[in-house]
């Protein structure tokens, strides 16, 4: 079955988007949506060190990622507004990965295959590091839902129950740059943070709990994953933006549908 490229995408972006419509809620509610795109941006300069020292490009944009996430995280606790943060990392990683990736003489690099992802060529290992990152994250984020909701909530009643929501931030920001490394194949740094953000905007008018948000996200997201590989096939366009077209459209849909609906309610 896994011969199948098709079915090795379909699979490959079901992976990313069972990891990104909780993370993606999180992100929405917290007003982070800035934090996806940084990160994303950072990714580029994880490639060009993965070439640069001829390692694994899920491991050096993992690690970019996570430098990233823990750096911000950190200096948001000394009194740094975090859209600053995001904002100076965002472009100076960016700038600092194209510069690296211009040094690069002996290797060809295919940037769009980076910026807009290549889901048609996920192969069996990426699959493989793709869905181990996705639960991974997964289940990380189901170990910590609780302690994540109550700090994204009420910071002082999280003091009050005994957790400590600057160490939930970091939690969540790592979770976010391990989805960020793995879905670089997919849908590319330009295009991860429309996963993350556009299926839990659309979930939200919907949804009266913040678990039924997250599993209408997940629901949308893999919607917008068949939509976005069906539409492709048939209309020979971009597999990664297609998807993200799809679920742009399904966002404009069900808002339009959510303002007609009398007694619109939000989870959180």
């Amino acid at each position: 079955m896994l011969d199948d490229f098709l079915v090795r995408a379909t699979l490959a972006g079901l992976g990313v988007v069972l990891a990104a419509a909780p993370l993606g809620c999180f992100v929405v509610w917290r007003r982070m949506a800035f934090f996806g795109a940084a990160t994303a941006h950072a990714a580029v300069l994880g490639v060009a060190l993965s070439l640069a020292l001829s390692m694994s490009i899920f491991v050096g944009v993992l690690a970019v990622s996570l430098l990233m996430a823990v750096t911000v995280s950190l200096l948001s606790d000394r009194g740094y507004a975090m859209d600053t943060l995001l904002g100076v990392m965002a472009h100076s990683s960016l700038a600092f990965g194209l510069v690296a990736v211009s040094f690069l003489r002996d290797v060809r690099i295919d940037l769009m295959a980076y910026l807009f992802g290549d889901i048609l060529a996920v192969g069996r290992s990426d699959l493989a590091i793709i869905w181990g990152g996705s639960l991974l994250v997964l289940g990380l984020t189901l170990w910590r839902w609780q302690a994540l909701l109550l700090t994204t909530v009420n910071a002082d009643l999280a003091y009050a129950e005994g957790l400590e929501p600057s160490r939930e931030r970091l939690i969540l920001t790592l979770a976010l740059a391990i989805v960020v490394a793995v879905a670089i194949k997919v849908v590319g740094v330009l295009l991860i943070a429309a996963l993350l953000i556009i299926p839990a905007a659309t979930a939200r008018p919907f949804s009266r709990t913040p678990e039924r948000m997250a599993m209408a996200a997940a629901g949308l997201g893999a919607l917008a994953v068949l939509g976005g590989m069906w539409g492709s096939w048939q209309w020979d366009t971009p597999t990664g933006p297609t998807i993200v077209c799809v679920s742009a459209t399904l966002f404009a849909l069900l808002a339009g549908l959510a303002r007609s609906l009398p007694g619109r309610h939000r989870a959180v």
